[in-house]
């Protein structure tokens, strides 16, 4: 960085400079400040900056940016005086393997922010056969509980509250906009840099509904020309491939492409399942496989546009495709075996893309993304069965999963829009302004019984944030305060009685949100932080007109609300080479006008959504971590909650009799759950830019009822029990991280796996994988 001070006045002078980083390259949006006043300035795009009117004296300047070392000089300010400095800005130093080496990485400074975050950098997963899924699985206050194997149902909890409370997203764009075949479990690790998951607060410029938390992925958006492809196999006929990347043209086009492809056969040992023994004429135990269950995912993602334009610094058309196909083996539980059933969807989606920093004026940047997508499945159950486990068939009177047979069409093209306006009036303080616009149409149909929906309906959805940032106190005090308001337009045509027309009832309702984070250093290594936020989660499409099959339409639905508080500690530690970090915290929600699936009244094969039930959860969790060097690193993470039933009257009682589950722990639901992970390797050990490296990692899960306490003697009740389940893995490098080669063995004590009840996951497993990587 180069920095020239010069007398612009009698008494006061101007600190102008320009900041580079250890490659020569200009910086823009770091942030120049000077210790102990409210001077400062940001950086342009080209890295010159400008600090008027400096007082005469003595000064700590201090340039500092997301992803790079914290730099300091001590200068002295005289009247008429020119004075010449010279410093680089280096970019943050991780090992191959993820340990950090200097620096903050932007994952710790993300935890060290006001919000309650997890941040974690997916460097050290890189060369796993992991999915996003399993990754996030292993961190604290998260849980993730999948029916099966591969591409299986799963349910996503942060801090208690799980489904549709939580968002998710890909470099800040909801993941729906890719298309409902784009979930967490079929998206490959390679394809993330870091992973941000955002417990019950969430910062405006998201701009979600989300009321349980978020979770973000963020990709490379700065590495100007790399490939990163990878390829893994292993038990149950189980294939991954994956690749990404971006190339600049000597023209300054930009183009990025990201793909994947998943398979898997999922014909894993199910044990002890019951099978009627014709000989014997009893049910007998006996260990089978698993016979429909293929599940088969693919993705690709294009972009192409142009970067550090005068008129743009990132514009960008993009298009992309993804497609599911998945047989059905289970129902709500492992006793229904389904032989035939099948899911298959696919959607088109396309995109644009648009940041201009420093618009108009210094310091206001603007992002927008907009996008349209075509979204389609089918659900086809027509084959009159009942199957077994050892795969035999006897003819029934209806379909396997309903009661009668279908071929469901369920269509739901989507509109999305979103501006983000950031302004930083000075170091000091800031301003955020977020708009966005999803609107969704839902059309679902049985081609056995009708050749289209006669009677589709849409949601509209408006969300508006205004956040306001301030830093104080030489940057040791950071607070938030923000407002949101959500407006959803809904439009369902309803049927008239008498002569069968249909008109179309539209109508609007709106709420307003608030909240605040805050975080303060006591110390340099010690810091506090807390949050607050009044949170909602408007209704989705197929609660408010049901899915086709198995689900009824609820267009009465309220949207569910949550009061959510967070408060926490945190200490980093530094001596010589070895580095300390650890957290914990305290959360509290309370949750009203859940969105509950209840069994339909007249037929108990079908559901609908309801606003059924108040929560309050209580919670505790902490996180340990240790480096040494970057030959080892560990981390211990621990969870309780308590999630109570706070429900004390059923809902149209009128205040009369007290359910009998009142303050009773929300069943089927892990309550006590931890994870710890360790990873020793070397460099050069066999041979020059080399590395071998060993991972072991163990997810403990502590035993929960199935049902309501209230009900039952507990040594009747039902219940999922403790799980210990371990995993190895070792990875060799070459060529400083070029290629890749891992082996991995999961679940390696080979224990019965369950995340719900009766509903085995894979047992003892073995994946190797390739990758290459270059930049």
């Amino acid at each position: 960085m180069l920095m020239v001070i010069s007398a612009s006045a009698q008494q006061t002078g101007s600190i102008a400079g320009a900041v580079r980083s250890a490659t020569g390259q200009p910086l823009g949006d770091v942030a120049i400040t000077l210790k102990g006043t409210n001077k400062g300035a940001y950086t342009k795009k080209d890295g010159n900056y400008l600090v008027d009117q400096v007082p005469a004296g003595s000064y700590t300047v201090v340039a500092s940016m997301l992803g790079y070392t914290r730099q300091e000089q001590a200068v002295t300010v005289t009247a008429g005086k020119t004075i010449t400095l010279r410093f680089t800005l280096a970019e943050e130093s991780l090992s191959r393997e993820g340990v950090t080496v200097t620096g903050k990485t932007q994952s710790r400074q993300l935890k060290e922010s006001g919000y309650a975050v997890n941040a974690i950098d997916t460097k050290r997963f890189a060369n796993t056969t992991s999915d996003i899924n399993s990754v996030l699985n292993r961190t604290t206050g998260v849980k993730v509980r999948e029916q099966g194997g591969m591409g299986s149902e799963f349910n996503f909890s942060i801090n208690g509250l799980s489904g549709r409370a939580v968002r998710f997203f890909i470099d800040g764009i909801p993941t729906e906009v890719m298309g409902s075949s784009m979930t967490l479990n079929n998206i490959p690790v390679n394809l993330a840099e870091r992973v941000e998951i955002y417990k019950g607060v969430l910062p405006v410029s998201l701009g979600a509904d989300a009321l349980g938390g978020a979770v973000n992925l963020v990709t490379n958006q700065n590495i100007k020309n790399y490939l990163d492809a990878s390829y893994s196999f292993g038990s149950f006929n189980t294939h991954r491939a994956a690749v990404t990347g971006q190339v600049t043209g000597k023209s300054g086009i930009v183009a990025r492409v990201s793909a994947f492809l998943n398979y898997s056969d999922n014909n894993y040992i199910m044990k002890a399942m019951e099978l009627w023994d014709e000989d014997k004429q009893l049910y007998v135990k006996k260990d089978v496989r698993r016979f429909h269950d293929q599940y088969r995912s693919y993705m690709t993602q294009a972009e192409v546009g142009v970067m550090n334009k005068k008129w743009a610094d990132a514009f960008f058309v993009g298009a992309g495709f993804s497609a599911t196909d998945r047989e059905i083996q289970t129902g709500s539980n492992q006793d229904n075996v389904y032989g035939a059933a099948m899911q298959n969807g696919h959607a088109f989606n396309t995109t644009l893309r648009y940041r201009k920093d420093h618009l108009f004026t210094d310091g206001l940047n603007l992002s927008v993304f907009a996008a349209h997508t075509e979204d389609k499945y089918t659900i086809t159950d027509t084959t009159a069965y009942r199957y077994f486990w050892d795969g035999s068939r006897v003819p029934g009177n209806q379909a396997e999963m309903g009661a009668i047979k279908q071929r469901t069409h369920i269509s739901r093209p989507r509109n999305f829009a979103r501006a983000n306006f950031s302004y930083t009036l000075n170091p000091m303080h800031g301003f955020n302004l977020n708009y966005t616009f999803d609107q969704v149409t839902n059309k679902n149909y049985n081609e056995l019984l009708t050749d289209k929906d006669h009677n589709p309906g849409k949601i509209g959805k408006h969300m508006v944030g205004l956040g306001y940032q301030q830093t104080l106190l030489n940057s040791r005090l950071t607070n938030t305060f923000f407002g949101k308001w959500y407006g959803m337009q809904l439009q369902q045509p309803e049927m008239l009685s008498g002569n069968g027309s249909y008109v179309s009832a539209s109508g609007f309702k709106s709420y307003f949100g608030y909240g605040m984070a805050s975080r303060f250093n006591i110390l340099p290594v010690l810091g506090v932080k807390a949050s607050y936020e009044k949170a909602y989660r408007l209704q989705e499409v197929g609660e408010l007109f049901g899915n086709g099959y198995d689900q009824i339409g609820n267009t009465k639905l309220k949207p569910e609300s949550s009061n959510n508080v967070n408060a926490g500690a945190f200490v980093t530690l530094k001596k010589g080479q070895h580095r300390f970090y650890a957290e914990g915290s305290w959360y509290f929600r309370n949750a009203a006008d859940f969105i509950y699936a209840v069994v339909y009244q007249s037929n108990s094969r079908v559901s609908r959504y309801e606003n059924t039930s108040k929560v309050q959860i209580n919670g505790v969790e902490g996180e340990l971590q240790y480096d040494f060097r970057d030959i080892f690193h560990t981390t211990v993470n621990v969870s309780y909650q308590q999630a109570l039933n706070n429900t004390k009257y059923a809902p149209g009682s009128n205040g009369g009799t007290v359910e009998a589950t009142y303050r009773n722990k929300i069943p089927n639901q892990p309550w006590l759950f931890g994870n710890a992970l360790a990873s020793l390797g070397r460099n050069n050990l066999l041979g020059k830019d080399t590395r071998l490296q060993l991972n072991w990692d163990m997810q403990y899960v502590h035993w929960f009822y199935l049902t309501w306490e209230a009900y039952g003697a507990a040594a009747t009740k039902n219940r999922v029990p403790n799980q210990y389940i371990q995993n190895l893995g070792l990875t060799y490098s070459l060529q400083n991280g070029k290629y890749n080669i891992s082996a991995e063995c999961r679940n390696f004590t080979d224990q019965r796996a369950y995340d719900n009840f009766r509903l085995q996951k894979p047992g003892r497993a073995y994946y190797v994988k390739m990758r290459y990587f270059i930049k």
